[in-house]
């Protein structure tokens, strides 16, 4: 994308004003959307981002300037700026480049824009039209494909150049019922670091009926009772009570201030026993995984809580300065406008032992959450309340009738003290996160687990 040579010439300038450390990043993104609404494609839309930014740290002090002049002379202006607002200083800094490669361990068969528009209408219509089909009291779907394709370099006075590109697809289903008491909605959006060969696993047909189900399922629901009372949270996107709740309190954009709920806690039990809590961006073909992050640093394996012991947090460059602590690989931003900072990649509980049938009978009166839906949360203090898209009561063990309108409130603090069951099919869902660095792709993901307390809204 740039050369070494103009790399070093723009990490020279970004220092001159004696700047301690620098990085240049430069992307080239394309996005491509189809969405079908109404039983035909509404829209085709492509969108290019190409860019370029220089940050530059001295000390605790950090300044960033973008661009949209990759030239070099548009680069080297750039860093000028960075380093004239960094203050008046002397260049200290040798820096030679050599390019370091980290290999790709989410290797693209297909990628989707070598696939024709057509062949891509026809997987979103296989989705579409398997929702629609599936009840008359489905009233409206709509479809979306999307493909990104995330082309990205880093230059740092660390010494290094490095390269990344990221391929993402996925396929996102909503389907709307009515049954006469108000309209439910209910969707399925799975995606992967993958081109077209997703859907070879993937079926859009599955994918629309899965939506369809949930919103005929809640429209013939009545509304879920209010209290405190035990609640078993199932797999894949509920892991999104973790991410967020305790997850952004975990990242140490908050945590270098000492403004998350577990700041200073390392080495501390702050979980029950039963949970494992791991932030993994090595993972094969995953939505959120990266071989390197946006300071490129390698992409890890960061075991966060053990057994309940808090172990580690998701760190950055800048805000590990101010922690005494290294990156964990765990730097992210949407795009080169954004100044990166520590975020999370594919976060989830681990697998533990108890039986899914063991979890449902250990409940006499509770509420079983099969599908979570969106919330709010106060990273400093953890408090959050979300949504349950599809709920369940359950009765003496067993799952009963559906009920709509449930939401979980609590703090996360509370919630992974009161995880006292963790079962054995830990699975992911995709999700895009939004933080101060921008919206990024992040997977989330438990076993089926038993809170055995926490606070349920409802009527």
């Amino acid at each position: 994308m740039i050369s070494r040579e103009i790399c070093q010439r723009v990490l020279r300038e970004a220092v001159s004003t004696g700047g301690d450390y620098a990085e240049l990043f430069a992307e080239n993104t394309v996005n491509h959307n189809i969405r079908m609404i109404a039983g035909k494609v509404d829209s085709i839309q492509d969108g290019v981002i190409a860019g370029a930014s220089v940050r530059v740290y001295k000390g605790l002090r950090s300044v960033m300037a973008s661009t949209v002049d990759t030239s070099e002379s548009g680069l080297l202006r750039c860093a000028r700026q960075a380093a004239e607002a960094l203050g008046q200083g002397t260049a200290a800094l040798e820096i030679v480049l050599r390019e370091r490669t980290f290999g790709d361990i989410h290797p693209v068969k297909i990628v989707p824009s070598s696939a024709t528009n057509r062949e891509k209408i026809d997987v979103l219509k296989a989705g579409y039209f398997a929702a629609q089909e599936y009840s008359s009291d489905v009233k409206q779907v709509t479809g979306t494909l999307l493909d990104v394709d995330h082309r990205i370099l880093i230059a740092s006075t660390e010494g290094f150049t490095a390269q990344d590109r990221q391929i993402r697809t996925r396929i996102a289903i909503t389907a709307v019922a009515d049954q006469g008491k108000g309209a439910q909605t209910g969707s399925c959006a799975p995606g992967r670091r993958m081109g077209m060969e997703m859907f070879e696993f993937i079926d859009p047909i599955a994918v629309g009926k899965t939506a369809a189900q949930q919103a005929v399922t809640m429209a013939g629901a009545g509304y879920c009772p209010a209290g405190v009372m035990p609640v078993a949270i199932e797999n894949g996107f509920g892991g999104v009570i973790f991410h967020e709740a305790c997850g952004h309190s975990l990242e140490a954009s908050s945590v270098a201030f000492g403004l998350s709920q577990f700041s200073g806690k390392l080495g501390q039990k702050i979980a029950n026993e039963k949970v494992t809590a791991i932030d993994d961006g090595t993972i094969p073909g995953a939505w959120g995984s990266i071989n390197i992050d946006d300071e490129g640093t390698p992409a890890q394996k960061n075991v966060l809580i053990e057994k309940g012991v808090l172990k580690t947090y998701m760190i950055d460059k800048f805000n590990g300065r101010r922690m005494g602590l290294a990156s964990t690989g765990s730097s992210r931003r949407q795009s080169y406008s954004y100044t990166p900072t520590s975020r999370m990649t594919n976060t989830y509980i681990a697998a533990g032992e108890d039986k899914n049938e063991d979890i449902i009978s250990s409940i006499e009166f509770g509420l079983y959450a099969k599908s979570m839906g969106g919330g709010s949360v106060n990273p400093a203090t953890g408090e959050f309340n979300f949504a349950v898209n599809e709920g369940y009561l359950i009765r003496h063990g067993k799952i009963c009738e559906p009920v709509r309108g449930a939401s979980l409130v609590g703090k996360g603090s509370d919630v992974i003290q009161n995880i006292d069951m963790v079962g054995t099919d830990m699975d992911m869902a995709q999700g895009m996160c939004g933080a101060s660095s921008g919206s990024i792709p992040t997977n989330v993901g438990q076993p089926l687990i038993r809170v055995k307390a926490i606070t349920v809204g409802g009527r």
